[in-house]
């Protein structure tokens, strides 16, 4: 039986189901998760101290996404009170490097940015 090639990835065409996973990696708790995951195995609440102003939904919600498409890994210790740490897989560890040259470049060029911005936009001032 002769195996069909999978079909070319291609995300600038609006049928490519590789658009799901650039909208995944573009969200913000995405970009700040994963580096801290970087870091190694995280319980829950480890994460929520982690990245100020991400709600508990939100946390939940994209620790799921992570998982499903293999990037991160759950392991529940079955123990009460429940214990339960979220880790990068192989996969996950990859796209933390990337991410982590993506940071770099924010901390570098971030007021070179705002400054444009703000000289652009009277009346805003740069936030870092």
């Amino acid at each position: 039986m002769k195996r069909h090639a999978d079909p070319p990835v291609d995300p600038w065409s609006d049928s490519c189901s590789s658009r799901d996973v650039i909208g995944l990696l573009a969200s913000k708790w995405v970009l700040l998760l994963i580096p801290l995951l970087r870091r190694g195995p995280r319980r829950n609440g480890d994460l929520m101290r982690g990245i100020a102003g991400v709600s508990q939904k939100m946390l939940t919600q994209t620790l799921r996404d992570l998982e499903r498409h293999g990037l991160v890994a759950r392991r529940d210790y079955l123990e009460v009170p429940p214990r339960v740490e979220y880790a990068l897989t192989p996969l996950g560890d990859s796209l933390a490097k990337t991410i982590a040259s993506l940071d770099d470049w924010v901390i570098r060029h971030y007021y070179d940015m705002a400054k444009t911005r703000d000289a652009k936009e009277p009346g805003e001032s740069a936030r870092g």
